[in-house]
């Protein structure tokens, strides 16, 4: 493998991870907003094993 390949395909490697990292957001999460919490809070029982 010729060498200044295998760095141009290194580099591109790593500025498309940066790239990504660094860009915009593209997750497609819905705008409802906050979600009220439902459920049961959770309750410490003392047990002794």
């Amino acid at each position: 493998m010729n060498i200044s390949l295998a760095f141009e395909n290194m580099f591109r490697y790593i500025s498309e991870g940066v790239a990504r990292i660094f860009g915009p957001s593209d997750d497609q999460y819905p705008d409802v907003g906050v979600q009220p919490f439902e459920g049961d809070p959770y309750k410490e029982t003392k047990t002794v094993d």
